[in-house]
């Protein structure tokens, strides 16, 4: 028997690089029952996948490796509690960075201008040594003491990390200059000069400190914008609902007690607190925020309703289908988990990277030292190569390029309708050369509409439709729904047949003013003995889609044709997709006919119909084949759920089927198939900012490490090339996050 593999989130504190992500993946990854651990820096973050895991020994373990650990229950309100939570210390901690990064400035400003004509060569420093080292130590004990903190955990936890490295760096820089102060006041009792000032670098201490903080700052604002998304879709969620009782009275509960048929008021101006079919009243929602819908949707008796969605007029009594963890925004919410907290292909190599960076740059900036007095330099001049080499080696932007632009590029398309399930997929929907789609409930609505009217005799359109549609109110029938929906916008009314009944296979029949009336095939009106030859001359036979024949009195009165109406959108959604370059297939059950009139509608020139489940996937991994691997599907069906599954990316209509959506690797939240192709172009975005940033980040320790080393590089422009790096890749992974789809008609 195979056990399931239990899943354990903890929210992460006290990471700072890309060193401390994979030292703590490291640490769960050598815990007995853990099979898998993804550590996310920007969503601070650790996902643990395994068997008969101990969720305190997880979080002992990391708390011996130098960081907090907070575990995450699994409901709905419990994650979203710890998302708020975990805003409320990111802004805490935002807060704490500026007054840092204000007072840090404010003491090193004075040194910049005090040193300024010396550094320029225009005459003797204006600021005595003394008044450098009160104002460096201001700094350390405001700046400094924060990455002490943070590198005394890292050693303890038997690793090091980029707080190690500016410790060092600084540190090194501020002994150093305090040790040239004292043993020059020891030999020259008047405590300045331009020798003495020559060989201090306070300045280089408190500047870089200084510098690094702002990169921090602008960090921590990344961070505390990160996980919008999440948090956005989790303040959806209304924390009660009123409960009308078995008693009918109402009364207020918190929506973690709301179960499967319990009955809730929603008022106007009030969210849905669950997922639920409306039981009486009408009104329109607005689903912007769950489906992307811009417009509110009008809804009544018998319609569903989201979790989230708001409620703009009318009061509605709804009846719970799916509460807490089960609802379709809840599982939206997890998607968008799972896909922020994966690792791209990529980002192993930067895991490697990072678990021996910093040993080898301080192994770097050691053999630099040596080197320099290898060649005869004196001790002050290696020491700054030295600092310099562990300033600008600090990988912070190593470690945020990946799940900064992952984030900001999920957040964006799941804030368009469009989930992405994990990171995998991005890279597979940027090599998508062809898109088969299904056709019922995918190119088309899905359901039958009544296409148009053929009277035969004297009947008219509206006395056909309206006899058709007495019988047809006995029905529950998809066909029968269609015809009472048609005569109530055209304005036609439904008098009630007498003595309805159906007849299985056949259709239906009823009592008009003593006269029979049935309504269905035409075999079933062959059967009864009746002509339907008249039909011929009105075209109905001609034209594609369901034929209901009608018949009164033993005569036939006339034919109403119905047929599947293709979405408003699918035309758009198709030409995007071919200027692209990308070639459509229809993949359908129904008969070729049918398919074809839809497919020359739609645009489509390959067409594959009365195609069973099977055969369906059949011709998909065929088309993978003569693709290379580089095929989309997209359904909603069912039956469309080993296609999705098989094919290279499954795109699944989130109005479908659940066995659709869980197949799939992306789900449209909203009917829109101009989706399609704005998800393959966040897709693309998403992947290429990822490169971009890591890019980045590789080149410039590349490039940066080698010039410090070589004293190219002084320890003052290596910290702000350091954080002018990590705010490089923050503000080209915040770009990512402006994305919106855009259509070709908009």
């Amino acid at each position: 028997m195979t056990v399931k593999p239990e899943h354990v989130t903890f929210d992460i504190t006290g990471m700072t690089c890309a060193s401390c992500s994979a030292r703590v993946e490291k640490v769960l990854g050598r815990q007995p029952g853990v099979e898998q651990a993804h550590v996310n820096l920007a969503l601070e973050r650790a996902d643990i996948e395994g068997v008969a895991l101990d969720p305190d020994k997880l979080a002992e373990a990391i708390g011996r490796a130098g960081f907090g650990a907070v575990l995450r229950r699994n409901d709905f309100a419990a994650h979203r509690d710890a998302d708020e939570a975990q805003a409320a210390m990111r802004r805490a901690d935002e807060r704490q960075t500026l007054v840092r990064l204000v007072i840090s400035a404010l003491l090193t400003l004075p040194i910049i201008v005090g040193m300024l004509p010396m550094m320029t060569g225009l005459g003797e420093a204006w600021i005595s040594p003394l008044w450098q080292a009160v104002l460096a130590t201001g700094v350390m004990v405001v700046s400094g003491s924060r990455f002490w903190r943070e590198a005394a955990g890292a050693l303890r936890g038997g690793s090091a990390n980029m707080a190690v490295l500016v410790s060092l760096g600084t540190g090194v820089a501020y002994l150093w200059s305090l040790w040239v102060m004292v043993s020059g006041w020891m030999g020259d009792h008047s405590g300045h000069g331009t020798d003495m000032a020559a060989h201090l670098h306070f300045e280089a201490a408190a500047v870089v400190l200084t510098l690094i903080m702002l990169g921090k700052y602008l960090e921590a604002r990344a961070k505390s914008g990160a996980a919008g998304a999440l948090r956005a879709l989790g303040r959806l969620q209304p924390d009660t609902a009123e409960l009308v009782t078995l008693s009918g009275s109402i009364r207020t509960i918190p929506v973690e007690r709301l179960a499967v048929g319990d009955v809730i008021v929603v008022r106007p101006g009030m969210r849905v607190a669950a997922d639920g079919i409306i039981r009486s009243g009408s009104s329109s929602l607005d689903e912007a925020m769950v489906t992307g819908e811009s417009l509110p949707v009008s809804r009544g008796p018998g319609d569903p309703v989201i979790t989230g969605t708001t409620n703009t007029d009318g009061v509605l009594e709804v009846e719970i289908s799916a509460a807490g963890a089960d609802t379709r925004l809840a599982r939206m919410t997890r998607l968008v988990e799972e896909a922020q907290t994966g690792h791209a292909p990529v980002q192993k190599l930067v895991d490697q990277i990072s678990a021996v960076f910093v040993p080898l740059i301080l192994v770097i900036a050691l053999v630099t030292f040596a080197g320099w007095l290898f060649t005869g330099a004196d001790v002050e001049t290696a020491m700054v190569a030295a600092v310099a080499v562990l300033v600008i080696a600090c990988p912070c932007a190593l470690g945020l390029a990946t799940p900064t632009a992952l984030v900001a590029g999920t957040g964006a398309a799941a804030r368009s309708g469009i989930l992405i399930r994990d990171i995998e997929t991005l890279e597979r929907a940027t090599d998508i050369k062809l898109v088969a789609f299904d056709k019922t409930g995918t190119l088309t609505m899905g359901a039958p509409e009544v296409a148009s009217l053929h009277p035969v005799g004297a009947t008219t359109p509206s006395q056909l439709l309206a006899l058709a549609g007495s019988v047809e109110t006995g029905s529950e029938h998809p066909l029968g729904r269609a015809i009472l929906d048609h005569a109530e916008q055209q304005g036609v009314g439904i008098t009630p047949a007498t003595g309805i009944r159906a007849v299985p296979g056949r259709g239906l029949e009823g009592m008009n003013d003593d006269l029979k009336l049935m309504v269905g095939s035409e075999r079933y009106l062959l059967e009864a003995g009746i002509d339907t030859t008249a039909a011929d001359a009105t075209g109905a036979r001609q034209a594609t889609g369901t034929l209901a024949w009608v018949a009164r009195g033993g005569e036939l009165i006339g034919v109403i044709r119905l047929a599947d109406r293709i979405r408003p959108e699918t035309r758009q959604a198709l030409d995007d997709l071919s200027a692209r370059g990308l070639a459509s297939v229809m993949l359908t059950g129904d008969n070729e006919v049918t398919a074809k009139a839809i497919a020359a509608e739609a645009g489509v020139s390959d067409v594959r119909a009365g195609l069973l489940p099977d055969e369906k996937l059949k011709i998909i991994r065929e088309l993978m084949q003569s693709t290379g691997g580089h095929v989309a599907f997209v359904g909603d069906g069912l039956n469309d759920a080993p296609a999705l599954a098989a094919a290279n990316l499954g795109i699944a209509m989130a109005t479908g089927a659940d066995a659709a959506r869980e197949a799939a690797a992306i789900t449209l939240m909203r009917p829109d198939l101009r989706l399609v192709p704005a998800a393959l172009d966040v897709a693309a975005r998403t992947r290429r900012t990822i490169r971009q940033n890591l890019g980045w980040a590789f080149v410039y320790n590349v490039i940066g490490i080698p010039l410090a080393a070589f004293g190219i590089l002084p320890p003052v422009f290596a910290g702000a090339a350091m954080a002018f790096s990590s705010v490089s890749v923050v503000t080209n992974s915040a770009l990512m996050a402006r994305w919106k789809p855009k259509f070709s008609r908009d």
